[in-house]
């Protein structure tokens, strides 16, 4: 009864000039992958941002703009003026590759796998589509802590959800400050998550990018070295001073890989400093909380979890009167897909024993 996600063919693939098509295929190697989001008035941002990007960082950029579906992009184009990295529009199986602009189509949604990018059409040419959202989920869940989300000027919400998903995997996100963004909405909105690792305006984005990413990679052993065991008890009783949550039972590998990260943030390479400076700043402890409550969640995950709790619903529920009132606490529901999955699991089962009854479902958590 556990159903398995369906997918969508993909899309016929949308040409570019053959002397300059990347190769496609799967495998990658290990280097920042930098999602960019961006609505109204993202050109302008596009151009500051890549005018300040050094043609060799060793990154992937890959740009997913709201476009209109009616028209063909002149997006590639445009940016190939402000930068002197080749820059593409992406077709339907194309690996990315370091020091590249890949640049999504009208009509399209896109994702990210093995390192590379599939595109599909959109289920809607106008409307409530969060193609933005989509890929920083796949990126996510492909790069990992070597995700990089970066949101520019745009109205409403897309890239929001997805942030949270890159946070989840220990990327990095960079919001454009609202000052300098023509349209502040999607930016207010991936503010307010308080996971954000800098706001900045475009132009000073890629400096930052590029000293994290160095910091990151060139220090993580050393940095794990000085997370000892005084230091985690120090950072505990922060927590439990100013959040009144005790983290002292938490999942020590968690705990040190969310403070090696705050830590590359900061570009701190000793953790007693990282302690003194949360405790000369109490926005750092609450960051530090925040990011340790992400939750990792989506439907049905897990599936052998859930046909287990299918068989013993169905043995538990047979013999319930209609009358019956089944409750249900999910304790850390996060942001509900357990708990709607559970919904759905037992709305099967009474269809399966035809017996229906009333259910509750509660969902809590400490977020």
């Amino acid at each position: 009864m556990v159903r398995k996600a369906k997918t969508s063919p993909n899309a016929p693939p949308i040409s570019v000039e053959p002397e300059r098509s990347l190769p496609k295929g799967e495998g990658h190697r290990s280097f920042p992958v930098v999602g960019i989001g961006a609505s109204a008035g993202g050109l302008e941002a596009f151009e500051a941002f890549f005018k300040a990007v050094p043609p060799t960082s060793g990154m992937a950029f890959v740009i997913v703009a709201h476009l209109d579906p009616t028209h063909t992009s002149l997006l590639p184009e445009l940016l190939q003026k402000h930068t002197k990295m080749q820059v593409f529009q992406v077709e339907d199986g194309m690996v990315v590759q370091p020091n590249t602009v890949h640049i999504i189509p009208p009509n399209k949604d896109l994702k990210l796998s093995k390192g590379t990018l599939y595109l599909t059409a959109l289920e809607k040419l106008r409307g409530t589509n969060l193609p933005i959202d989509s890929f920083f989920r796949s990126l996510a869940l492909d790069q990992r802590s070597n995700a990089v989300a970066i949101i520019l000027s745009g109205t409403g919400s897309d890239g929001t959800l997805g942030l949270k998903a890159i946070k989840g995997e220990l990327g990095l996100v960079i919001v454009q400050d609202e000052g300098s963004a023509r349209y502040s909405g999607m930016p207010r909105s991936a503010i307010a998550t308080n996971l954000v690792d800098y706001v900045l305006p475009p132009n000073e984005m890629p400096a930052a990018l590029v000293r994290y990413t160095q910091h990151a990679h060139s220090g993580q052993q050393e940095i794990s070295g000085t997370i000892t065991a005084s230091v985690l008890e120090a950072v505990y009783a922060l927590l439990l001073s100013h959040t009144k949550h005790d983290f002292s039972l938490y999942k020590e590998n968690t705990i040190i890989r969310r403070i090696e990260r705050r830590m590359a943030v900061h570009r701190l390479a000793d953790a007693f400093t990282y302690v003194r400076y949360m405790q000369e700043n109490a926005r750092e402890i609450d960051i530090l909380f925040n990011e340790l409550l992400i939750g990792v969640t989506s439907f049905f995950r897990d599936p052998e979890s859930f046909k287990a709790l299918e068989n013993l619903l169905l043995d538990y529920l047979k013999d319930k009167p209609r009358e019956y009132n089944f409750r249900v606490w999910v304790p850390g529901c996060s942001t509900g897909e357990e708990a709607y999955s559970i919904a759905i699991l037992l709305q099967e089962c009474m269809e399966e024993l035809n017996s229906y009854f009333t259910v509750q479902i509660y969902g809590t958590d400490i977020d």
